[in-house]
């Protein structure tokens, strides 16, 4: 069925600026990108799993300038740093690709046949159904750059993606490629505040034996615009594991779209948001296929939100006929600094087998009264005290990434974040 005129004309606004390369080994997936979009339309309010958030400034022609910068995370990892400025690489300012043992190319660079022409724009062509995903499909058509990475055994550092901004009112669409081959390992992380709007797609395959690690910061300028996509496919016996940590933004939207393929694989997705202020609004939503037997997901997120912030989570795990012994766990919690904030849940479950252990929850409370009281008559402060409260709702999440390293990095920018934020 055609799209309404106004649905066309919303559509045309948004992409008539954006550069569309429809030569090379990208041009025929880029092309069905297109397609695929220009029979979705945009998302709006009335859609499903965009009803608790409002995608009118990540739908509209042109962003408004923001103004401050946030630094990069992760600056004390051992790290292969690849560096974006407003959505351009920057030479001068990365490291060399090599030194982290895997194949590393960049999207815009790459004019030939290369192995990334299995993959791109398929994983997220894929994860357009049974939900629709505009946002995704632009980030396949028009993207500008990107990285595209292949292991093809355990990497010897991690790679971290830098994303900085000098431009107030850059536009930024990029998309990353990542494919571990059998047996191999690589840790990949994303940090800083990339411009004043963020589109990005990630497509991950993992195969069989094969284990992911992925932690992301997002950047801690509030009035920034950030909408990302993983969609992931596991193979068996893989593991893919992904964590985000993300303070202010006006409207962040983090999307994954995980199918696990074979036997005995494990998909982990998890996060953490703290905001301040009405104008926050932080959404994950997440949806998990099971689609072999013996796996395993967990979904663990955690917002912390005062000031009249908003918090939604939006997560589902699908489990296919035939996917026996399935092990599938969903938790949702918020802690409610104030009476002003709220917190918008949707957790599904979607079970066709019969054989399986699934459970969801989702909560939202103050911080303990009786646990304060107790800080408090041991001599500890008030704000240290609720901080320390915080940083033990935060930390189920927290677990989530194995390196110790990177989780000291992450939880040392939350206790500055509360103590900004005056606990």
């Amino acid at each position: 069925m055609a799209l309404p005129q106004a649905k066309l004309d919303q559509l045309s606004a948004r992409i008539a600026g954006l550069h569309f390369p429809a030569t090379g080994w990208q041009g025929k997936a880029r092309g069905e990108a297109l397609e695929r979009l220009g029979a979705m339309g945009l998302p709006g309010k009335r859609d499903e799993y965009w009803r608790y958030t409002d995608p009118t400034a990540l739908t509209a022609p042109e962003t408004k300038a923001v103004e401050g910068r946030g630094e990069a995370a992760f600056e004390s990892i051992d790290a292969v740093k690849l560096v974006f400025v407003d959505g351009v690489f920057d030479a001068a300012a990365s490291d060399d690709p090599a030194l982290a043992g895997v194949e590393i190319t960049r999207l815009a660079e790459v004019a030939d046949i290369h192995w990334a022409g299995d993959l791109y724009g398929q994983l997220e062509a894929a994860g357009q159904t049974p939900v629709q995903r505009p946002l995704a499909a632009i980030g396949s058509a028009f993207a500008t750059d990107g990285v595209l990475i292949r292991a093809t055994a355990a990497a010897g550092r991690p790679v971290a993606l830098v994303y900085r901004s000098e431009s107030y009112s850059s536009d930024v669409i990029l998309h990353h490629v990542v494919k571990l081959e059998e047996g191999a390992e690589l840790t990949l992380l994303e940090s800083g505040d990339a411009a004043a709007r963020l589109l990005t797609v990630m497509e991950v395959d993992v195969a069989k034996d094969a284990r992911f690690h992925h932690v992301r910061s997002q950047g801690r300028t509030p009035e920034r615009l950030v909408a990302t996509h993983i969609f992931a496919r596991i193979a068996e016996g893989a593991l893919f594991k992904s964590f985000t940590v993300a303070a202010n933004g006006v409207l962040t939207r983090n999307e994954a779209v995980l199918d696990i393929v074979g036997d005995d694989a494990v998909a982990h997705v998890a996060g953490v948001a703290v905001g301040d202020g009405r104008d926050f609004l932080h959404d994950d939503t997440v949806f998990i296929t099971h689609g072999a037997e013996r796996c395993e997901s967990r979904q663990v997120f955690k917002k912390v939100l005062k000031n009249g912030a908003t918090g939604v989570f939006q997560g589902k795990i699908l489990v296919k006929p035939g996917a026996q012994k399935t092990d599938g766990y969903q938790i949702s919690q918020s802690l409610l600094l104030d009476g002003d904030s709220q917190f918008l849940a949707k957790p599904e479950l979607e079970i066709y087998a019969d054989d399986v252990k699934c459970s969801h929850g989702s909560t939202s409370g103050a911080i303990d009264d009786t646990a304060l009281f107790y800080l408090r008559s041991r001599g500890v402060p008030e704000k240290a005290a609720q901080s320390l409260l915080v940083l033990a709702f935060l930390a189920e999440a927290l677990a989530e990434i194995e390196d110790e390293a990177i989780a000291e990095d992450l939880r040392a920018r939350l206790e500055g974040w509360l103590d900004r934020h005056d606990g």
